[in-house]
């Protein structure tokens, strides 16, 4: 090791950043190289690490889809905060029928949810951007509304029911369409060529009125806003396998469903729908052993308030690999060169790097699993902060370091 210790070390790529690195053996249990491992770093999406652990422990192997009561010729639900309702990205659960096909008139409360749409420190210029879907108690088609290029030089928007509040009466140079901040009006561009391929996720405003509002236009039903408690005596309906979820989470970073996993673990434990309170309790429930205490704010990493130590996460991915086997592991977990947000970090037939990336503007973290040439697994976190240089030579240094601790292990 003493050859990539001086690497990390010398290396003229991390020279004017703040770099952290913690490696382990998982037979041995010792550690075999550290660098700043005690300090604290921005993780960016390295936190989705947490919210999948959290998750793990807290969640069962199907996803709760709602709360339901069902008394006399109604039905009153209550959400879980469970992000899989329609959305485009994941397979469909019976959650739809289940509404659709009920006698009952339904009453939505939306009583248990205490959160905020927006995570602590997230950047509000985002608000138009697909990765920061709001957050809610009872998520539909992602929280995101999908405009696609056809044929015709139109546009086809999903849910239709945010058709009729889009207009083409942007000024904007190039073709995009522009959510008004506060509400719920979209806007592109006259005149400017809409290409067949075009796809863009724009997050719509959410709140109790728009979910009844949206319930009521896919269910072609009313769906009434009542305010009502969450009943012990409820029962719920369940949507997905957990492991769809985590896999999309984990392989295309996606915010939204990181976000709404804490909502879910906050149902569990603690009858709220909250992700603040699903941080703390999964903190205070799961890992308080850590060598150095998380500040965790967010499910998604978006956040820049967020830090942990890279020895931090090395204990967190033990904590992970003790209870979910290998096999499944890698496979939730990107392939480097083969799968998710890791396939093109590198060329390889056969990947021997299984881990969660993390980006943010001049910060950059990997941490994960590594699989030596002679068979061996060790766990791996660089955390690299306040880099001038692109991206790109961060990681690609990093996976230099990495391929050498492959070869020579």
């Amino acid at each position: 090791m003493k050859s990539v210790s001086r690497r990390l070390n010398e290396s003229p790529v991390f020279a004017n950043n703040h770099t952290g690195f913690s490696l382990y053996d998982i037979s041995e249990k010792k550690t075999l190289l550290e660098r700043n491992a005690n300090r604290y770093f921005i993780p960016a999406s390295n936190t989705k690490l947490f919210t999948y652990y959290a998750s793990l422990k807290t969640l069962g192997d199907s996803i709760p889809a709602f709360h339901y009561q069902i008394s006399g010729d109604s039905l009153i639900l209550w959400g879980t905060g469970d992000p899989s309702f329609l959305n485009p990205d994941l397979p469909k659960s019976k959650v739809f029928d289940f509404l659709k096909n009920r006698s009952e008139k339904i009453y939505f409360s939306n009583d248990n949810f205490t959160g905020s749409f927006f995570g602590d420190g997230w950047s509000w210029d985002d608000y138009n951007d697909y990765y920061a879907a709001e957050i809610s108690g009872f998520p539909i088609h992602g929280n995101v509304v999908r405009f696609t290029g056809n044929n015709e030089n139109g546009l086809n928007i999903s849910p239709n029911f945010f058709t009729e509040k889009t207009y083409n009466w942007s000024k904007s140079n190039t073709f995009s369409v522009q959510r008004d901040m506060g509400a719920n009006l979209f806007s592109y561009p006259a005149g400017k060529e809409i290409k067949a391929n075009y796809k863009q996720d724009v997050p719509f405003k959410t709140g109790v009125e728009v979910t009844t509002a949206l319930l009521t236009d896919l269910l072609k039903k009313e769906v009434v806003i009542i305010n009502k408690s969450l009943e012990k005596s409820s029962k719920i309906f369940y949507s997905l396998p957990a492991d769809t979820l985590y896999k999309r989470m984990l392989h295309v970073s996606d915010n939204m469903i990181a976000e709404q996993l804490m909502v879910l673990n906050a149902n569990v434990l603690a009858n709220e729908l909250n992700v603040t309170v699903g941080i703390n309790k999964s903190k205070e429930k799961y890992l308080s052993d850590l060598p150095d205490a998380p500040k965790w704010v967010d499910g998604s990493g978006l956040s820049r308030q967020n830090l942990f130590t890279p020895r931090a996460i090395v204990a967190l991915l033990q904590k992970i690999h003790d209870i979910v086997p290998e096999e499944r592991l890698f496979k939730i977990l990107p392939a480097a060169g083969q799968s998710g947000t890791l396939k093109n970090l590198m060329k390889t037939d056969k990947p021997f790097i299984f881990a969660k990336s993390g980006s943010l503007n001049n910060n950059y973290c990997l941490s994960g699993f590594l699989v030596t040439k002679k068979g061996k697994t060790l766990i791996f976190s660089t955390m690299n902060n306040n880099f001038m240089k692109p991206t790109s030579e961060i990681r690609k240094e990093i996976i230099g370091i990495l391929t050498q601790i492959h070869e020579e292990n």
